[in-house]
C-alpha cells in the first residue's frame, strides 16, 4: 500500500494553458520586473536612517557625499541580494516540483537547505572554513547530498518515489540536519554570534565581493533549469508518456535537479537557509500565468526577488532599528499558513 497526493497543480500543462494569451503572460511579466523596480526604490529608501528622494538620485549617481547617501550606498547590496536569492529559491522550488512531480517541494521541505547549511557549518567549525568559493562549494555539494538521501529514502518500498514519501523523508532529514548543526555550533561560543545571524536567513550582511562571486554560480544554476523547462513540461505528462514523446527521463530529471541543487546551495551559502519562498512563489506563480515551465520558470524567479525584497523591507519597517527582522523570519511567517493552505487542498488517497 501506498501513498499519493494528487493535485490541479503539479505543474502539468492543459487546456487551460494552451488558451491563455501570450499577451497576458507577457503583461504579467512586466507588471512582475515594475514590481521589482518599486520594492527596489523601497528597499534602499528604508532603514536606520530616513533619506530623502534627492538623497536617493544622488546616491544612484555614485554620490556619497552626506551621511544620508552613504547609508543608501551601503543599502544597494543587500538590495541586489535580495533580488538574487529570491530568484535563485524560486527557481530551485519550481524546478524541484517539476522533477518530483510533487506540489509541496522546495528546497527547506526536502532538506536541501539545511544540507547545504550543514556542509557549511562543518567547513566552519572543524576546518575554519571562511573563504566564499570554499564555502560554497561545501554547500553546493551538501545541498546534493541531501537530495539524494531524501530521493533514495523515498523511493523505497512499494510504488518508489510517491510525492508523500518524498515530503516525509525530506522534512525527517532535514529536522535531523538541523540538530546536527545545533549539535556542532552550540559548544563554539566564539562563532556563535555570527552563526545564528546566517542561521536565520537574512541579507544584511551583504557585500559586494560577495556578490560577485556568487552571482555567477546562480546564473549557471538558472540557466540550466531554463534551459530545461521543456523537460519539465514533458515530465509534467508522467515518466512513460515523456518517454514515448522522445524525452530521456532519467537526464532531464538529472540535469533538471543539477541546477536546483546549485541555485538552493550557492543561495544558502551567502544569505542562510531561507525558507518556503521557493514553496510558496511557484504555486501563486501557476495561478497567474499557468503551468508552461517556459514561462512559469522566469515569473517565479522574478516573483521570488520580489517577495524576498518586499520580506527585508517589511522587516526592517517592523523593527526601524540596528536589531531588524531578518527575512527569513518574514518568509516564514507567510510561507507557514500558506504550506498548510497547500496541504487541505490535497487530495491524500490509500491505493
Amino acid at each position: 500500500m501506498s501513498s499519493t497526493i494528487t493535485t490541479a497543480t503539479s505543474g502539468r500543462p492543459g487546456a487551460a494553458d494552451l488558451r491563455r494569451p501570450v499577451v497576458v503572460r507577457t503583461a504579467w511579466l512586466l507588471a512582475g520586473v515594475a514590481l521589482i523596480v518599486v520594492l527596489g526604490i523601497l528597499s534602499v529608501s528604508f532603514g536606520v536612517r530616513e533619506v530623502s528622494l534627492s538623497d536617493i538620485l544622488a546616491a544612484l549617481s555614485g554620490h556619497d557625499e552626506t551621511i544620508s547617501q552613504a547609508a543608501i550606498v551601503k543599502r544597494v547590496p543587500r538590495t541586489v541580494l535580495a533580488i538574487l536569492v529570491g530568484a535563485a529559491l524560486a527557481l530551485s522550488g519550481a524546478a524541484m516540483q517539476a522533477v518530483t512531480r510533487n506540489p509541496v517541494a522546495d528546497p527547506g521541505i526536502l532538506g536541501v537547505t539545511n544540507g547545504a547549511a550543514l556542509a557549511v557549518v562543518v567547513g566552519l567549525a572543524f576546518f575554519g572554513l571562511t573563504e566564499p568559493y570554499g564555502q560554497m562549494a561545501l554547500a553546493i555539494v551538501g545541498a546534493a547530498a541531501a537530495a539524494a538521501f531524501v530521493y533514495t529514502v523515498g523511493s523505497l518500498g512499494r510504488g518508489g518515489a510517491t510525492p508523500l514519501k518524498l515530503a516525509l523523508a525530506g522534512a525527517a532529514t532535514s529536522a535531523a540536519f538541523a540538530s546536527l548543526i545545533s549539535a556542532i555550533m552550540l559548544p563554539r561560543v566564539d562563532l556563535l554570534p555570527a552563526f545564528q545571524s546566517w542561521q536565520v536567513g537574512g541579507v544584511g550582511g551583504a557585500e559586494w565581493p560577495r556578490i560577485a562571486i556568487t552571482a555567477p554560480v546562480l546564473a549557471a544554476g538558472a540557466l540550466i533549469c531554463i534551459a530545461s523547462a521543456r523537460g519539465m513540461n514533458s515530465l509534467a505528462l508522467g515518466d512513460d508518456m515523456a518517454a514515448g514523446l522522445g524525452e530521456h527521463v532519467f537526464r532531464t530529471r538529472l540535469v533538471s535537479a543539477l541546477g536546483a541543487v546549485i541555485l538552493a546551495g550557492a543561495a544558502t551559502a551567502i544569505a542562510g537557509p531561507i525558507g518556503f519562498v521557493g514553496l510558496i512563489v511557484p504555486h501563486a506563480c501557476r495561478m497567474l500565468i499557468g503551468t508552461d515551465h517556459r514561462w512559469l520558470l522566469p515569473f517565479s524567479a522574478l516573483t521570488g526577488s520580489a517577495l524576498l525584497l518586499a520580506s527585508d523591507v517589511i522587516g526592517r519597517v517592523i523593527a526601524p532599528s540596528s536589531e531588524e527582522i531578518q527575512v527569513g523570519i518574514i518568509t516564514a511567517v507567510i510561507g507557514a499558513p500558506f504550506f498548510i493552505w497547500i496541504v487541505r487542498r490535497q487530495k491524500v488517497r490509500e491505493l
